[in-house]
């Protein structure tokens, strides 16, 4: 299962991200000819040795810059002491990739999903969906046991990829007067589902469409089901397709 750190070196667009850059104090010049390379340095960390260590994110990576003690030389990499113990995980964590976590989880909840199960459920997990997405399906059932005790509540994105209907049977599920209740009969009836297309979608309905496949672009995303979640850490992690038995615990927590 990959940290989101590997998600967002892979996948997240510049558009999500709004992390403030260090101006508390002037940058050292060799850090700023880093900058101009289009680096955003978004905070200080210690180092040993007399270097000063700086967290960047670079085209929506983070990375690790120590200054030499003589100010003149910058290294860019992980540092690892005596014993290979990883000096740079730590603060790039705490620096860059916690905050993007929480801004790509504030756009989840920000975005046109559909909920189902117990809207108190403890625990909460996002998925882009298509309605004609049998590993989507697959995930439902996958997670009925979670949801109908009330533990997990699960929140659709919709959007429409997968075949020329999709996107209207998007907006008929968004459309509908009880969006729960009929992405529930949709998903119960599998293969055998009676979901007919919107042949023309209400403006504020394609909005909401729209916003949610912008927001798998941003993402760069490119099928579904993609499931996100907070793992026991509190990290936000990915899931790439109908989980694995192993891997569903993990998403969806203990029964």
């Amino acid at each position: 299962m990959p940290r989101l750190r590997h998600l967002l070196t892979l996948s997240l667009g510049a558009a999500l991200l709004h992390l403030p850059s260090v101006q508390a104090e002037e940058l050292p010049e060799a850090i700023k000819k880093i900058e101009a390379k289009g680096a955003k340095i978004v905070g200080r960390f210690d180092a040993p040795d007399g270097l000063r260590g700086y967290a960047a994110q670079y085209q929506n990576r983070g990375m690790a810059l120590y200054l030499t003690p003589d100010g003149k030389h910058v290294l860019l990499g992980n540092l690892y002491d005596a014993e290979g113990n990883d000096l740079t995980s730590a603060p790039l964590q705490k620096l860059v990739y916690a905050p993007m976590s929480k801004e790509v989880w504030s756009k989840f909840e920000a975005s046109n999903w559909i909920g189902d199960g117990n809207k108190d459920a403890p625990r909460v997990v996002y998925l882009f969906s298509d309605p004609n997405c049998p590993y989507c399906n697959v995930f439902w059932e996958q997670a009925r046991p979670w949801v109908k005790s009330g533990k997990v509540q699960l929140r659709h994105i919709m959007v429409g990829i997968i075949r020329e209907d999709s996107p209207g049977k998007s907006a008929a599920l968004l459309a509908a007067k009880d969006p729960q209740k009929a992405l529930q009969e949709h998903e119960a009836a599998g293969k055998s589902s009676s979901l007919k297309a919107l042949k023309e979608v209400p403006p504020a309905v394609q909005a909401k469409l729209a916003a949610n496949m912008q927001l798998m672009e941003e993402l760069e995303l490119q099928a579904t089901p993609a499931i996100f979640y907070m793992d026991a850490k509190g990290e936000l992690q990915q899931q790439q397709g109908a989980p694995s038995p192993e891997t569903l615990g993990k998403i969806l927590g203990p029964k």
